[in-house]
């Protein structure tokens, strides 16, 4: 389905993200979650993926699987919304939608009926940091998929009549959004850390920006960012990477623009806060958490296996214990989320009212339980195989092998062999997770962000040095 946008779903047990961090959102293709590690290379010391960069910058990435026999195909612009100026909120993800409305050869409805309509998926989700658009097909139909995305890329049609009505359609994905509560309440804990910030803000944007958003904004922000030289292109399935080199060649190389050098900004300032949104729900959707680590950064191995025993999944810690033995909540999830400088460490609970505090009062004894080292060998072992098991099996389809090497290039600019990133988690020590969970989870940093029927005053007398902001 196009412009599905699933950069805003979520599933009710959360997977930890390895070291980019990705946090609690889901990939596109096959549906892996976004918390198993999306780096992999080579496995076995057998090099799986090939890379060539042609001469306007564009980066491609190419994985044979030969005992398959769909293909899946991913352009990653290195833009999304940590680069919108404030009166440029959801432009990112607005240009986004607009690459589905035609071409200056194709209808909207031509682009969707020439993957449709030989089996395939085509779509495309915006994140803070990139966008992707991707298609999955059979490997007969590569160079139709991947003629279709160069159209939409190269000759985007950005008609006025379209902008108004996709205009239109954005105001109400964001009416959407704002009526899932447990959606929300994630990006409102991020403005609670990060309020003033681009990585603050939502996707999305905001309705006051996409209704004022002028067609001259949107081209020229799509001229400026969407080059060669800060885009890659990934492939995975049932082909041949020369073919591929060549297909992908033919199609892009008369992509013209110099790579755009713009700084991501400022690193956020980050300090706990409390952020409240009052809504007659039936129940209370809290977010707390406390800064993370930043893409890339080396002791993200660790902060994922300490997030598995905490909120990883439902052997976890708090969903043993706050579930399963104490009744007091359907959801909850502990999750890492990492950018370039940045990043979060996130508990989400779905709870009544009159649980509020006792469910606060777990999360809270459950974390000093493992800022004192009460971790044991054979618990810590278990998380790494889970992670361990949850990075094997994210691998099994094209759509998943495609992500890890278009996320892991823009991201990281590298991509890793799975032997070694089964490695980095096996190698993480009881005193690694000692030492993260000291630096992390510190109970005077918590920040914490809700929706629902209660008082500021109640949300903010829950947390030490908290500031009560009411949306």
């Amino acid at each position: 389905m196009l412009n599905d946008h699933r950069c805003q779903v979520r599933s009710v047990v959360k997977v930890p993200a390895l070291a980019l961090g990705y946090g609690r959102k889901e990939l596109p293709i096959d549906k892996p979650r976004e918390g198993f590690l999306s780096l992999m290379g080579s496995k076995g010391g057998e090099n799986l993926f090939q890379r060539m960069v042609l001469p306007n910058g564009l980066r491609i990435l190419v994985e044979e699987i030969p005992h398959v026999r769909s293909v899946s195909i991913g352009v990653w612009v290195g833009v999304g919304s940590r680069r919108e100026r404030d009166d440029q909120a959801g432009i990112s993800h607005f240009i986004e939608h607009l690459l589905f409305k035609g071409t200056e050869k194709r209808t909207a409805r031509q682009l969707a009926e020439a993957i449709e309509g030989l089996g395939g998926q085509i779509n495309a989700y915006t994140t803070k940091e990139y966008t992707c658009y991707y298609a999955k097909v059979m490997d007969e139909h590569l160079g139709i998929a991947t003629e279709v995305l160069a159209d939409m890329i190269l000759s985007p049609r950005f008609d006025p009549g379209d902008m108004e009505r996709e205009r239109g359609v954005i105001l109400e994905e964001i009416k959407m959004y704002e009526d899932t509560p447990d959606e929300e309440v994630h990006d409102l804990f991020a403005r609670s850390r990060w309020d003033g910030h681009p990585l603050g803000r939502p996707v999305l944007g905001s309705k006051e920006v996409i209704a004022g958003m002028r067609a001259a904004d949107i081209l020229g922000y799509f001229r400026e960012n969407y080059v060669p030289g800060q885009t890659v292109l990934s492939v995975a399935g049932h082909v041949q990477a020369k073919e591929v080199f060549d297909l992908v060649g033919g199609a892009f190389d008369a992509w013209e623009g110099s790579r755009s050098d713009l700084p991501t900004g400022e690193k956020p300032l980050d300090l706990p806060g409390v952020l409240l949104k009052k809504r007659r729900t039936e129940q209370v959707h809290l977010c707390l958490g406390t800064r993370g680590l930043p893409t890339g950064d080396e002791r993200n191995y660790s902060l994922n296996v300490l997030n598995t025993i905490l909120g990883g999944g439902s052997s976890s810690r708090l969903f043993q214990k706050v579930r399963e033995e104490m009744g007091l909540v359907y959801s909850i999830y502990s999750y890492p989320s990492s950018f370039d400088d940045a990043g979060l460490f996130t508990v989400y609970a779905g709870m009544s009212s009159r649980y509020l505090e006792r469910v606060v009062s777990l999360i809270q004894r459950e974390m000093q339980a493992l800022r004192q080292g009460e971790v044991s060998r054979e618990e810590m072992v278990r998380a790494k195989e889970q992670l361990k098991g949850g990075l094997m099996l994210g691998l099994e389809g094209t759509g998943s092998r495609m992500s890890h090497l278009g996320r892991s290039e823009i991201l990281l600019g590298r991509v890793l062999s799975l032997d070694e990133l089964l490695a980095k988690i096996e190698a993480v020590t009881l005193e690694d997770l000692a030492a993260i969970a000291e630096l992390v989870l510190q109970i005077d940093d918590l920040s914490a962000a809700a929706v629902g029927p209660i008082s500021e005053k109640r949300l903010s007398r829950l947390l030490p040095g908290g500031r009560e902001k009411v949306s």
